[in-house]
Order: C-alpha cells, then sequence, then structure tokens
C-alpha cells in the first residue's frame, strides 16, 4: 500500500514538473529570444534540469550508497528554483492578462492593434527577465538562510500546574532534521554543537529525523549520540520515520542512548517526592495508516500518571493539540510545518493544521509551541521561515 502511495505522489508530481517545464519553456526559451539556437540551448538545459527534479524526487533512499548526492542536490534546488520561476510569472501573467481584457474594452484600429502586438511581446521579454532576477535573488536568500547558522531563540512558557523548584527548567527542542544527501554529517556536528552549548535541563527531538532508511542514513546521525542533558534526551516519531522504516529507526535512536516515547510518559525532576512534572510522547498523528501499532494514543501515554503533576507532551504535527487539550495537557511541543520553509507555502500548511509557528494558546489550559524546524525538506532553502533550535523555559 505504501509503495502505490509514493509511485502515485511520483507520477503526480512528475506530471506537474513536466507540465511546468513546457510553461517555463514557453516563457523563458520561445519568448525571451528570436534565436533558434539559443530556445535549443534553453530546452535542452531545462528538459535536463527537469530530469534531475523528477530524480530527486525517487533517489533519497539510495543516494548514500550509490553516489547520486550531488544529483539529488541539483535536483532539489532546481525543485525550489521552478517554484519561485513559476509563482513569479504566473502572477504577472495573470496581471498582464487582466490589464489585457481591460484593453481589449477599447475599440483599437488596425495600427493600434499591431502596436499592441508588439507592445505585448515586449512586456512579455520583460516579465521574464525581471523574473529571473528576482527568482535569483529569493533563492540566493532561501539558501543562506537554511544553510547558515541555526538560531537558537528563547521561548518562555509558564505552566499554572509547575513546580515553584523547576521554574526555569529549560528543554532544547529540535525536530525536522531531514538528514540526507543535502544536510548531513557537517550539519549534525553543528546541531550537537549548539545545542549543547544552551545547557539545557532536558532535550526533545520531535520527529523526521531523516530522509531514508537508517541503514542508509544512520551513519551521518550517529553524532547525535552526544547530546547531553541531565534529564536526558528523548525522541518521538515523526511522519517520515514511518516513510523509510520506523523500526530500524528507531532501534537507531536507542541505540544512541536516546529513550523514545511511544505512547508512554516519564517523570522529570527531583523524584518521587521532589518537584516534578509529566513528559509525554505519542507517535506521529499518521502512524497508525502505516502500522496499527504505531497509532498516536495520547490516554495510553498518561495511563498512570500523578493527576498533580504539569503535563508536556511531545507530538510531531500540531494538529494533535486537541486530543492534548482535552487530555489536560499544558504545553504541547511540536514541528512538522517548517513554518511554512518557503513563503508563501506556509498559507496551504495552514490548511492542514491549525498552527504554524510560534507560542498559541489553545483552549483554556493548554498551550502549544510549534517550532520552524532545524531542518530542511525538499529544496535546501528557507524563505521567511529560518531554521531554529528552540531553548524553552518553563516558569
Amino acid at each position: 500500500m505504501i509503495v502505490v502511495l509514493l509511485i502515485g505522489l511520483g507520477l503526480g508530481g512528475g506530471l506537474a514538473l513536466v507540465a511546468g517545464h513546457l510553461y517555463l519553456y514557453r516563457r523563458l526559451g520561445r519568448d525571451l529570444s528570436r534565436v533558434r539556437f539559443l530556445r535549443v540551448l534553453v530546452g535542452v538545459a531545462l528538459a535536463a534540469l527537469s530530469l534531475c527534479a523528477l530524480l530527486a524526487m525517487v533517489l533519497p533512499r539510495k543516494v548514500p550508497e550509490h553516489g547520486f548526492g550531488p544529483l539529488v542536490v541539483v535536483g532539489l534546488m532546481w525543485i525550489g528554483i521552478v517554484f519561485y520561476l513559476l509563482a513569479c510569472l504566473l502572477f504577472a501573467d495573470l496581471v498582464r492578462l487582466v490589464l489585457r481584457l481591460v484593453r481589449r474594452r477599447c475599440v483599437l484600429s488596425a495600427e493600434q492593434e499591431s502596436g499592441e502586438l508588439d507592445r505585448r511581446q515586449f512586456m512579455a521579454r520583460v516579465v521574464a527577465g525581471v523574473t529571473v532576477a528576482s527568482t535569483s535573488g529569493i533563492v540566493s536568500f532561501g539558501v543562506h538562510s537554511a544553510l547558515s547558522e541555526i538560531a537558537t531563540p528563547e521561548v518562555v512558557v509558564p505552566l499554572a500546574r509547575l513546580p515553584r523548584a523547576l521554574s526555569g527548567f529549560r528543554i532544547a527542542l529540535l525536530c525536522d532534521l531531514h538528514l540526507g544527501p543535502v544536510l548531513g554529517r557537517g550539519f549534525v556536528r553543528e546541531v550537537v554543537e549548539r545545542t549543547n552549548a544552551l545547557s539545557p535541563d532536558l532535550i526533545a527531538i520531535v520527529g523526521d529525523l531523516a530522509d531514508g532508511p537508517s541503514e542508509v542514513i544512520g551513519r551521518v546521525a550517529t553524532d547525535l549520540g552526544r547530546l547531553r542533558a541531565p534529564h536526558g534526551v528523548f525522541f518521538v516519531t515523526g511522519n517520515h520515520e514511518y516513510y523509510f522504516g520506523v523500526e530500524g529507526w528507531l532501534r537507531f535512536v536507542r541505540g544512541l542512548g536516546i529513550r523514545v516515547l511511544a505512547n508512554e510518559h516519564v517523570r522529570i525532576g527531583d523524584g518521587p517526592k521532589g518537584a516534578n512534572f509529566t513528559l509525554a510522547g505519542v507517535h506521529d498523528a499518521s502512524g497508525g495508516r502505516f502500522e496499527p501499532a504505531f497509532a498516536a494514543d495520547l490516554p495510553r501515554a498518561l495511563a498512570g500518571r500523578l493527576p498533580e503533576d504539569e503535563i508536556v507532551l511531545l507530538a510531531h504535527q500540531p494538529k494533535q493539540v486537541d486530543e492534548a487539550a482535552r487530555q489536560g495537557v499544558g504545553l504541547q511541543l511540536s514541528g512538522h510545518t517548517h513554518g511554512g520553509q518557503l513563503m508563501p507555502l506556509g498559507l496551504a500548511v495552514t490548511l492542514d493544521q491549525p498552527y504554524l509557528s510560534g507560542l498559541h494558546r489553545h483552549g483554556p489550559r493548554s498551550q502549544i509551541y510549534v517550532s520552524r524546524g532545524t531542518g530542511c525538506w525538499g529544496p535546501p532553502m528557507r524563505v521567511g521561515a529560518p531554521p531554529e533550535i528552540t531553548n524553552v523555559v518553563l516558569i
């Protein structure tokens, strides 16, 4: 079933890419130049880059084994470039279409009609040139934002039931690393160093660790075993773990000394009679669609907890907050959205998730913090949503 789904998504994405590239050829090849050689050159380049993009959608499972890494990186980069080229061109062409319809309401002479055609051709070339220049600037900014120094914002969260002795407790929140052909061992080392430098009391990794199976990508993730916090390092699954063998990833994470919270909880603090809170973790909201045993089950995760304890929940997807609020969770820590990653894609994300990023109150007692993510998925760029390692301070 999963194989069929992935094939379907690949075919759908492939058709969209082909259609988009045909439109780009019409606007950037045919309209920009009357020189046949240049039009052919643009067509060949677009065809080659389209193939790279298609391969980038299907090769990540085997990239480190078969050495296709550079090809995948080029393909992923081109997907991001195409997105902004198409967005700018389609918007500009829509505006031109509206203006053309307005002008058609005027009665034009034959001479004016001829001049109108020349004007439209000139404007088409101007728009194409401006689009290429604008996209170059956006993409350069996006790549720099994704691959430069990771932000470490501090977010202070007041919790009504948190013991005074634990006020100031610090949780370093990591999520959506998406390790693979683009973000590898060097990126992991930077993440580990910056996280440990925060001197957190606890570290939480909230899903989407990698884009590939553990036996392939695991070699670049081993430095995560150097994460250090007095109260431990914890992990819950995201949807991408299920695409690439969730059981293999859980074995790998446990082998690094990281505690997996699989629909379960632990008490964090000074012991049974001291100051404590409940840290719970559930599987990703999509887990049950892959395997019934991996369905998210918050009531099970909270079974047996002390009712006076405050609850901090690790759950990959923000939409899991509805159940969290019903179960009396004080704070949910999530990721998944990447903060939209490529503006304005955040608008589409909000159709599926209640929150895009930041701290929000949900209901009378619950709060949720949604991280923009630490890595990036697909194109190695971020526009309007820089990566972060969040320093969550409980008070």
